[in-house]
């Protein structure tokens, strides 16, 4: 792959040399603009507008357009006293948990190449070192003459660097949302739960871009002479009167697209089945309630043999030492003497 920038990533004190290479392509088929009657190549000229002339790119600077349409000429040796620190290395500011980027924010991705065999090792210790702590490192860098923010995580064996917008270039989302009340009952979720249920989860390297086959299947046809492929029907749709109904359609139709029985349970048939189970689970509760009371009752009973014991041999122990008591006083007693 061919890079695109050369620099070096600055990891505290150590400094990795790197190639900056594109991490995506775009397959989109593109058009030439042509003249409708001969196929002529439609292009453009750059004219200077005061000299009115066609100017060559030699001939081109840069300019910023002021309030009032003043032309404030910028060279290239203005921007070169710039302070951009980043012009040449990647800044490795900071690292963060990766859920802590919005995806809003992100943009292009690149690799970022080891530069050379001296650049193996400090490398390898970087991605190992982001692979163990689960994080991600947020990066300064100027590119295409200004400077940017970015996240560095690792793909594989490589760190793979995410161009990320600056906080400020992400708009809030105010007045997207509805902005009336909107009340979603139980079952509109459950059969939305049950739609996502039924379309699962996707490979997404099985998707592909159809829009694109069918446009090759078009050029292919018009350059033989051919006449286009038809095009299939778009799906039927329209207002959503009904949610229930739309809901257990798409389920149905969701279902029979996976071979799978398309009959959904309608939400009435549901709740008799939750009745039913209920009304099974009834009389275990019932048996189990009436074993907790004889069981109740038993222990009740067995503590009333305890209490009759207990008191019994209270009234025995009172008994022995009432007798006790007697005994020991008849020995006491002084006898009388008889004249």
């Amino acid at each position: 792959m061919r890079s695109i920038w050369n620099g070096a990533i600055s990891f505290g004190l150590v400094s990795i040399p790197i190639k900056l290479v594109n991490a995506t392509e775009s397959h989109a088929i593109s058009f030439r603009q042509v003249h409708a009657e001969d196929n002529g190549r439609i292009r453009y000229r750059k004219f200077c507008e005061l000299e009115d002339r066609e100017v060559t790119q030699s001939e081109i600077g840069k300019g910023y357009e002021d309030a009032d349409g003043t032309i404030i000429p910028i060279t290239d040796d203005d921007l070169s006293h710039l302070p951009l620190p980043t012009a040449r290395t990647i800044e490795i500011v900071a690292f963060v948990p990766a859920d802590r980027i919005d995806p809003l924010q992100m943009d292009a991705a690149y690799y970022l190449a080891a530069s050379g065999a001296p650049a193996a090792k400090p490398y390898t210790l970087l991605r190992e070192a982001l692979k163990r702590s689960h994080k991600v490192a947020i990066a300064k860098y100027a590119l295409r003459g200004r400077e940017r923010l970015g996240m560095l995580r690792v793909v594989g064996d490589a760190i793979a660097m995410h161009g990320l917008l600056w906080p400020d270039e992400v708009r809030a989302p105010e007045g997207v949302a509805p902005d009336v009340d909107v009340t979603v009952r139980d079952k509109e979720l459950d059969l939305a739960d049950a739609l996502m249920d039924t379309l699962g989860e996707v490979d997404l390297a099985d998707l592909h871009d159809e829009y694109r086959t069918a446009l090759e299947e078009v050029i292919a046809a018009k350059a033989a002479g051919e006449a286009p492929p038809e095009t299939p029907e778009p799906a039927t749709g329209g207002k959503v009167l009904d949610l229930m109904a739309a809901l257990e359609k798409s389920v149905r139709a969701a279902k029979e697209s996976r071979g799978e029985d398309a009959e959904v349970t309608p939400m009435p048939q549901r709740a008799a089945a939750k009745k039913t189970a209920t009304a099974k689970k009834a009389p275990a509760r019932k048996t189990a309630a009436k074993k907790a009371a004889a069981n109740g009752k038993t222990a009740a009973a067995n503590g009333k043999t305890a209490a009759a014991g207990k008191t019994a041999a209270k009234k025995t122990a009172a008994t022995a030492k009432g007798t006790a008591k007697k005994a020991t006083a008849r020995k006491t007693a002084p006898r009388k003497r008889t004249a």
